[in-house]
């Protein structure tokens, strides 16, 4: 028994089964496949939860969790166990003030290749030096950074409802990787708007770009008239559209956007979509050549 004169042990329990429920797209293995999915994933790991970890991945596969809403510095979920209604799952994170997002924009602006990449959507191998350096962290580093809250029986914090939570955030950084800043307390548009002010202000008066000579106004050349031209129209060119093929890349718009956000699928997202593009685009090249 534990000192609170209690079994400290739960015996497991087969939660009940959920329809369109949010599924992990991990199958087996670690979940999260860049640095800072796999950094959140060993925050959850170093709080030595044991057993109820290998549980939480198996509710986060099997769909359990209900729905996740990510605000800044919270997020809450629903997650369905054995009992009749869904837990409510809180999970809250120290956001940083504004005088530190203040300080931490103008250390990341003296790094040219990390603004230049947060600019651009991408997520720096090495920022966390730049908040190390600033006397700051990315991720939660102490057990206070985080304030998790189950309305389960378990008395362990986290429990394995929790952590299903948990690691379905880890496969939304792969997507979003923007999410952890967000949970920080800075949205992807207010980082890159702060930025980009404290950018401009770094740079000096003399390196902004000397006005252009306008170019020489060039004649225009006329346009033929002639009223049967205009409304009968003239004979098309064999090749205006060129060489017709197929895409090299199936389904390449979605594959560059990624994931869709908490896929409730059976199947993975970009996998569902590959073959509807393949056989899509083979029917509307069909199509326009009159096949």
């Amino acid at each position: 028994m534990s000192r609170w004169g209690y079994w400290d042990y739960f015996e497991p329990t087969k939660p009940r089964a959920v329809k369109g429920g949010i599924k992990a797209q991990s199958k087996r293995g670690a979940f999260g496949e860049s640095w800072w999915a796999r950094r959140w994933i060993a925050v959850l790991e170093s709080f030595d939860i044991g057993a109820r970890l290998g549980r939480g991945r198996s509710y986060a596969r099997k769909g359990q969790v209900l729905n996740v809403d990510i605000s800044k510095g919270a997020v809450k979920a629903k997650v369905q166990g054995s009992s009749s209604k869904p837990y409510n799952i809180t999970i809250k994170i120290r956001a940083l003030p504004e005088a530190d997002w203040q300080k931490l924009a103008q250390a990341l602006s003296r790094e040219a290749l990390f603004a230049a990449k947060l600019l651009a959507g991408e997520m720096p191998q090495d920022i966390e030096q730049v908040f190390t350096q600033t006397g700051l962290s990315l991720f939660p580093a102490k057990l206070r950074d985080l304030e998790t809250n189950c309305s389960c029986p378990d008395w362990s914090n986290p429990c394995k409802h929790i952590a299903a939570v948990y690691y379905l955030l880890g496969e939304e950084f792969d997507r979003d990787p923007f999410l952890i800043f967000r949970l920080r307390g800075l949205s992807r548009e207010e980082l890159i708007e702060l930025l980009g002010a404290t950018s401009a202000r770094a740079v000096p008066r003399s390196s902004a770009p000397q006005a252009q000579t306008a170019a020489p106004d060039i004649p225009r050349e006329p346009i033929a008239t002639g009223a049967d031209n205009f409304w009968r129209g003239g004979a098309l060119p064999v090749d205006l559209f060129g060489e017709i093929n197929l895409p090299p890349v199936s389904a390449a718009l979605p594959k560059r956007l990624g994931n869709f956000p908490f896929w409730r699928g059976t199947e993975r997202f970009l996998e569902a979509l590959d073959p509807v593009y393949a056989q899509a685009s083979k029917r509307g090249l069909d199509v326009f050549l009159g096949s």
